[in-house]
């Protein structure tokens, strides 16, 4: 009989050795990290692979992001209690979980239903307590979100930035968005100016992320983007 697998072992050294070695400042990432069960959101077939640094396919051609990806990305937007979240591309649900447990009301979207019905499944057993919504949704027929939005996070990358996802946030609000062509992308965050319709737009780390699933296809006049200035590498 092979040994039991250690799954908080694996947890404790991912923190230790994939996220406290990256430039990580908010200490709620490796606090979140630590505590909730990666390998319940990992195909059961792969849940050894849960905590690997590495991406984990889920199906339907969808993977769960790397550990020190999805640890950069959360410190870059860096959700407060209370703030209104989009995710677009809900894969595993563990993303949807981690904005939820630092205090988000999560709206998460998502092109699969069966990747829909799995998260639903998953984040109701394993984060019952937070405020974490997913829906079925294709960004073809998508007309852009209907709310207006703290945080808005892309699981998946763009040519470049759609100005419908800057449009969603509030005066304030972040967006993080993966722009570019493989095999080398930019992670970029956008902040919408607090008055008018301008945005500043920061390169964070060069990475590589598959393309948004349901990208719109070509259609009507799309409204204006909102006016970036790019502030340079952080």
């Amino acid at each position: 009989m092979s040994p039991r697998f250690d799954f908080a072992a694996a947890r404790r050294q991912m923190v230790e050795q994939q996220l406290r070695t990256q430039a990580i400042h908010d200490p709620r990432i490796f606090e979140i990290f630590a505590r909730l069960p990666r390998e319940e959101f990992t195909p059961a077939a792969l849940r050894t692979l849960a905590y690997a640094e590495l991406e984990v396919p889920l199906g339907h051609g969808a993977s769960m992001d790397r550990p020190s990806y999805l640890g950069a990305v959360l410190d870059a937007v860096r959700p407060a209690a209370g703030e209104r979240v989009l995710e677009v591309g809900t894969g595993s649900g563990y993303l949807s979980a981690c904005l939820g447990a630092l205090g988000a009301t999560v709206h998460s979207v998502e092109i699969e239903p069966t990747l829909v019905a799995r998260a639903r499944r998953v984040l109701a057993a394993v984060v019952p307590e937070t405020s974490v919504t997913v829906e079925t949704d294709d960004l073809h027929t998508w007309g852009g979100p209907g709310e207006i939005y703290d945080v808005v996070v892309l699981g998946g990358s763009l040519p470049k930035a759609d100005p419908s996802f800057l449009h969603a946030l509030r005066p304030g609000g972040r967006l993080l968005a993966v722009l570019g062509h493989p095999p080398l992308m930019t992670a970029r965050l956008f902040v919408r100016a607090r008055a008018g319709e301008g945005a500043s737009a920061r390169a964070l780390f060069e990475t590589s992320l598959p393309p948004l699933r349901g990208l719109p296809s070509p259609r009507g006049r799309a409204p204006s983007p909102a006016r970036t200035t790019e502030l340079g590498l952080s």
